[in-house]
């Protein structure tokens, strides 16, 4: 029977590893029929079965009796899920389970929540238009008040000024607990940070974002087969190994890409992903300097510097939404509020966000330096990069700006401090078994080179110099000319000297 043959028995399916019950397969409603293998059909409704639990384990119970003869059944629902179960007449008092081998079995794919950082970039631009929207809310309803309500509001807060303190200190305790909660100790340097993002979140944007990047560079990506690639690449895999021992440098895969274009920029994902332009192949002077400024971008992602920024601009955020808010309420014109936006978000930057920015890259400095100590580079060729990008963004015109406006320290302040630490890199590399450096110094060598180059650069200008006011001498004693030069009307009489046209070169003009 039936009944004494499924009283207790087990699923199993084979394919997924896993118990199953028939619950779910009532779930999957299957539509008609149970096909005996090698038998006759017969049809049966999809609540024949219901499922009974003992002993934590899931078993069959069965609703009415059904005489089945073979020892196999095959199982076909409408939903493409052919199941064979094969059993075996159990031994009196034993349970037996059944083995079931699935076939054309699909599952749906996992719903992936947004990463957080992502989230948080679309929702930044809403919070201050619902600042804005809010405050001047506020501000029209206070203005609509008449006199009379005005008086008992306020007399209503005044009463209810301790409560309100109240609640506002809670709300400032109830902050200042969300961000001791959410302290992180920074890797290598060992700094205390508020880090309000995972970093499996930023790894998913990182992702998200290297996809981006290799849509727009797919164009100008060079070979790994070319000798540019290859030696970008030998740096990072020499960076790796030598710093093994920081948990981090092991743990990212990273993956090298060398950009053709004349950006002196290179910039390394949180997920290992490291873009270099060949305008900053052809900007360092050695192997030494790459070294140094492959290891300040791979220790920006070492230590997460993108996370914390996130962070520490979302708390910022969060304050400037309240100010924002006051704003637009106080303010009794929208053009006098847009002025003190205006005023609010730059002193944001230039309280918070910039300087915290060098605060960052200077760390990176730091940790870079101790990256390329332990790959037995010459630390002090930092020091030199820093002051070669001085001198070329003099040579093309750059315009120069304060400290205080940029988001990186100036190129002067990074050589000084690079100065500072280049005796304690020497000393980490000197541990790390590397090769004796050369005891000519590159600082004092670039150094040398420069006064050679500017005093040559002198040397010519004095010539130049000389050399124009020999030109002049010699066309102030050319002969006056016959005809007077004819002066357009009302123009100003010619004083101080005579005036040559015609007589002089055209070469000697143009000078």
């Amino acid at each position: 029977m039936f009944s004494a043959f499924y009283k207790q028995v087990y699923i199993r399916l084979v394919k997924l590893d896993m118990l199953c019950t028939l619950t779910s397969i009532n779930r999957l409603r299957f539509h008609s029929v149970i096909r005996c293998c090698g038998a006759r059909h017969f049809h049966c409704r999809p609540s024949l079965f219901a499922s009974a639990r003992t002993n934590s384990s899931f078993y069959l119970k069965p609703r009415g009796p059904v005489t089945v003869s073979p020892p196999s059944l095959c199982l076909r629902s409408g939903f493409r899920l052919d199941t064979c179960i094969t059993a075996f007449r159990p031994p009196p008092g034993h349970r037996v389970p059944l083995i079931v081998q699935s076939s054309q079995f699909h599952t749906s794919g996992r719903l992936r929540a947004l990463p957080a950082p992502l989230i948080w970039l679309v929702l930044k631009p809403l919070q201050k238009l619902m600042a804005i929207i809010l405050g001047r809310s506020i501000r029209k309803w206070w203005m609509a008040l008449p006199p009379n309500k005005k008086q008992l509001f306020r007399e209503w807060t005044w009463r209810r000024r301790w409560h309100l303190l109240g609640a506002g200190s809670g709300l400032l305790i109830f902050i200042s607990l969300l961000f001791l909660t959410h302290l992180d100790e920074s890797p290598i340097t060992g700094r205390t940070r508020l880090l309000l993002f995972s970093k499996e979140a930023f790894m998913e944007l990182a992702q998200s974002t290297a996809e981006v990047y290799m849509e727009d560079f797919k164009d100008s990506l060079i070979a790994p087969s070319d000798h540019r690639h290859q030696a970008v690449e030998l740096v990072v895999q020499t960076l790796v190994q030598r710093n093994k021992d920081i948990a981090e440098m092991s743990s990212v895969p990273w993956t090298v890409h060398v950009v053709d274009g004349t950006p002196i920029n290179a910039f390394v994902l949180p997920n290992g992903e490291i873009f270099v332009f060949t305008g900053m192949l052809d900007a360092v002077a050695d192997i030494h300097q790459l070294v140094f400024v492959l290891g300040h971008e791979m220790a920006h992602a070492l230590i997460g510097h993108a996370a914390e920024q996130a962070s520490l601009s979302h708390v910022v955020d969060l304050l400037s939404v309240i100010l924002l808010t006051a704003i637009w309420a106080i303010c009794p014109r929208d053009s006098l509020a847009l002025l003190g936006q205006w005023i609010q978000s730059k002193l944001v930057q230039f309280l918070f966000e910039r300087p915290y920015s060098r605060k960052l890259e200077a760390e990176a400095d730091q940790v870079g330096l101790q990256l390329a100590a332990k790959a037995c580079a010459d630390v002090r060729a930092g020091t030199v990069f820093w002051q070669q990008m001085e001198i070329n963004d003099q040579l093309t015109g750059q315009p120069t700006v304060p400290e205080w406006l940029s988001t990186h320290p100036s190129h002067q302040n990074r050589v000084r401090q690079l100065d500072r630490l280049v005796p304690e890199a020497l000393e980490l590399r000197a541990r790390c078994d590397c090769p004796a450096l050369p005891e000519v110094d590159p600082r004092v060598v670039f150094y040398q080179s420069v006064q050679l180059l500017l005093d040559k650069i002198e040397k010519q200008e004095m010539m130049e110099k000389k050399e124009k006011n020999e030109k002049e001498r010699a066309g102030v004693m050319l002969p006056r000319p016959q005809t007077p030069p004819v002066l357009a009307q009302e123009s100003p009489p010619q004083l101080g000297g005579v005036l040559v046209t015609s007589a002089l070169p055209q070469t000697l003009l143009s000078k």
